[in-house]
């Protein structure tokens, strides 16, 4: 960008002119390219945010329901009729998965179940796997619009306060009233990558927690129905 037309373009943007929106239409194509990108990050931070938040509340609510379910003392061939008969996540899909194999052994009319142990734990660590990731998903993004925005951010403000100065050397004037404006404009696109990276950090942050909660609860319910599989297998061998 030449310096006079920078010149020209900032010097009439005063220090009592400096609302948002002025600050950036009179901001170089660059640093207003850095700012809707950091826009649109916020908008997709804040979407997955509202997406992971109903999801994590579905997976508790169905993992109550199936361990209230599972505990009250309805038949284990009765649950997984109706079970199987649907999509299932979390704790159920957990269930499923076991009762699969194990039914598969049992009808298959095997002559050995020494090793059916072996394969129902490691169906269910398939599972469990599954589900993780199905709570994992878009958690990168987060991490990523987290870690990299302050950093776009900081590329918005260099460029904008070295677009500053190429204006107070073409106009020969570095009264406050010339200067603030500009290093304003610059600052303006640190500003916008922090409204990203802060809430990107905090929903990252408390997601990935809920996610380990949810796994050990998974893990924590595969090991005791593998002890009660694993009883079963024992009286029948």
């Amino acid at each position: 960008m030449n310096p006079a037309d920078t010149a020209q373009s900032v010097l009439p943007l005063t220090s009592s002119d400096l609302s948002l929106l002025t600050l950036f239409w009179h901001a170089s194509w660059i640093v207003k390219t850095v700012m809707i990108g950091l826009l649109v990050c916020s908008v997709w931070v804040w979407a997955i945010a509202i997406d992971k938040t109903f999801l994590f509340a579905r997976t508790k609510r169905s993992m109550d329901n199936f361990e209230q379910a599972f505990w009250s003392g309805q038949s284990l061939e009765e649950l997984y009729r109706t079970l199987s008969s649907r999509p299932t996540h979390s704790m159920a899909a957990l269930f499923v998965a076991a009762m699969r194999e194990w039914k598969r052994s049992f009808e298959g009319n095997a002559r050995s179940f020494a090793g059916l142990q072996m394969r129902i734990e490691k169906v269910m660590e398939v599972t469990i796997a599954r589900e993780v990731e199905r709570l994992e998903k878009r958690l990168l993004v987060l991490a990523t619009v987290g870690s990299a925005s302050p950093f776009v951010g900081l590329f918005g403000t260099v460029w904008g306060i070295m677009t500053s100065f190429q204006s107070i050397a073409a106009s020969k004037n570095t009264s406050l009233a010339v200067v603030a404006p500009g290093i304003a404009e610059a600052l303006f696109a640190t500003a916008i990558g922090l409204v990203a990276a802060i809430p990107a950090t905090i929903f990252y942050n408390k997601f990935a927690s809920e996610v380990n909660k949810q796994a050990q609860r998974m893990e924590g319910f595969a090991d005791e129905f593998a002890a009660i599989l694993s009883r079963q297998i024992d009286e029948r061998g």
